[in-house]
């Protein structure tokens, strides 16, 4: 029987990472030659949010969970009262959407429980990756792949959990899903960790999907013109803080470079229209690519962001957007990653004394190594599990 696999993933959130693992699923489908589509979630939204929305009503009084995502919200607010805020984020959403349609898109459908009907088109169906395990996604109830009938074959590549610990309350409903899916891996060892724990099951740690190809094989959505001509570093940062930016400026004050910011990604942070040197909006998932490639430094709290400085060999920094203690903790899966690669000296506070720092370069003919031994043990789970 041909295979036909449905793609669940989160391909139209305007977040680079989240758009290039989901078309890094994709691509890697493509190359192995099976017939693939992406799971149109456009209706099916609606339904999926209002259950959502009962796990939002029971973090009302969660202080930690409230004020991570009031920076998220406060953009909104910003985008509306300062005008060239707002037609900046547009600029540079249009070109999010001009890369949906990479996507090998499946047919709309209306409800959960059409798709449910329609789901024996698939002979697989294959959930990843990102942080698609949260609790609030759990509540939404459709990266679980409950949908899924219990005959179609269930595959979940390098699904993320977001955090190390699950509260307890939510347990049974991670073993109800969890103990349907034929084929797990995760993509940090905290995940693996959980699933063993909660339904005794040994699963396998593979690379995020965008890992899966080399710098020469993202080259086929880039142009091979650099798009700043300088020298310079870029700067990646989705959290708020102004140390980071400033490690970015002692970099500049040491090398010459000059900083170009990617700005006002999860949150408005006002220091960022201050520090650098040029802050482009025009950038989408290949643009973004790009600016890596060409540039010289990388200061990013961006698991993605190191993920493609290590494809393209890469001097990087990597600042910790969150303290270890805070429940809403995104670490482990950059801690697993670095760990692999045997990087875990690039991880700094950003206080750190700029001339030692630069002193440090990346040994990348073993770093190569690891990273390569990791993507073919990563295909051949996926093709193990798909049974090719």
């Amino acid at each position: 029987m041909k295979k036909n696999v449905g793609i669940v993933s989160c391909y139209f959130k305007k977040n680079y990472g989240s758009m290039l693992q989901a078309y890094a699923t994709q691509k890697i489908l493509d190359d192995f030659n099976i017939n693939n589509e992406t799971i149109n979630i456009k209706l099916l939204n609606k339904e999926i949010s209002a259950n959502k929305r009962k796990y939002y009503l029971g973090q009302i009084f969660n202080f930690s969970f409230i004020k991570a995502k009031f920076g998220m919200i406060k953009l909104k607010l910003d985008c509306k009262i300062n005008r060239q805020l707002g037609l900046n984020i547009n600029i540079r959403n249009k070109k999010f959407e001009e890369f949906e349609n990479r996507f090998n898109m499946s047919k709309e459908y209306n409800t959960i429980n059409q798709l449910s009907h329609e789901c024996g088109k698939y002979t697989d169906v294959l959930v990843g990756s990102d942080q698609l395990w949260l609790p609030v996604n759990v509540i939404g109830d459709y990266y679980t792949l409950n949908f899924v009938p219990e005959n179609t074959n269930k595959i979940a590549y390098a699904t993320s959990f977001g955090i190390s610990h699950i509260p307890k309350k939510y347990h049974e409903k991670y073993r109800e899903f969890l103990s349907r899916i034929n084929h797990i891996s995760t993509r940090e060892q905290a995940g693996k960790d959980i699933i063993n724990e909660l339904i005794n099951k040994d699963v396998q740690v593979v690379c995020d999907p965008t890992l899966l190809f080399d710098k020469e094989e993202w080259m086929s959505i880039q142009e091979k013109d650099k798009a700043v001509k300088e020298k310079y570093i870029l700067c990646y940062l989705l959290g708020n803080s102004v140390e980071h930016r400033k490690f970015a400026e002692r970099l500049r004050g040491k090398t010459g470079y000059k900083i170009v910011s990617l700005n006002h990604l999860d949150e408005y942070v006002k220091y960022s229209d201050k520090f650098a040197d040029e802050t482009p909006y025009d950038i989408g998932p290949s643009e973004f690519i790009d600016l890596i490639r060409n540039a010289e430094y990388i200061c990013t709290d961006s698991f993605h962001g190191v993920i493609f400085s290590i494809i393209n060999n890469k001097e990087f920094f990597v600042f910790r957007r969150y303290s270890n203690n805070k429940k809403v903790s995104t670490n482990s899966r950059l801690d697993s990653l670095l760990t692999i690669v045997d990087l875990k000296d690039r991880l700094i506070y950003g206080t750190e004394d700029i001339n030692k720092e630069t002193e440090k370069t990346i040994d990348y003919a073993h770093v190569n190594v690891k990273v390569e031994c990791l993507r073919e043990q990563s295909k051949e789970f996926l093709k193990k599990s798909l049974n090719i």
